[in-house]
């Protein structure tokens, strides 16, 4: 098992930090202004997105493309009920450059299947759908 995180409370309302060996993270409810952190949930999308855009961009890279730019935006749709867990999750891949859209596919797929394993933790759970965008 991995160093463990840890999560501490700043002694405010419903604020928190999160710690870990490679970095540190506001945390805040939703019942929280706005600034005061990020929602776990929308930590939960960003770690997805962080996971997958480091995969592709780096295949990408190994298969010589010339990207230019490149995000990815995370979108989900959540229960109405509590515990309001993601129902289902969409990414966008956005791309810039003279990319050659079947290499684009083809990194996607392998992140989306092989190596990130924050999709691959989720994906029994939530449906992921994903696509995306080249602007040359």
């Amino acid at each position: 098992m991995g160093e463990p995180v840890a999560v501490r409370w700043k002694d405010e309302g419903l604020r928190f930090e999160g710690v870990t060996p490679n970095g540190r993270v506001d945390l805040a409810s939703g019942l929280e202004p706005e600034g005061s952190g990020i929602r776990p949930m929308e930590l939960l999308a960003v770690a997805l997105g962080g996971c997958t855009a480091m995969d592709v961009l780096s295949i990408l890279q190994k298969m010589r493309q010339p990207v230019e730019a490149f995000s990815v935006e995370v979108s989900g749709e959540r229960a109405e009920e509590h515990p309001r867990r993601y129902t289902s999750l969409e990414v966008v891949y956005r791309l810039r450059g003279d990319l050659d859209e079947a290499k684009v596919a083809r990194a996607i797929e392998l992140s989306e299947t092989r190596y990130c394993s924050v999709e691959a933790t989720l994906r029994p759970a939530v449906p992921i759908t994903s696509r995306f965008e080249i602007v040359r």
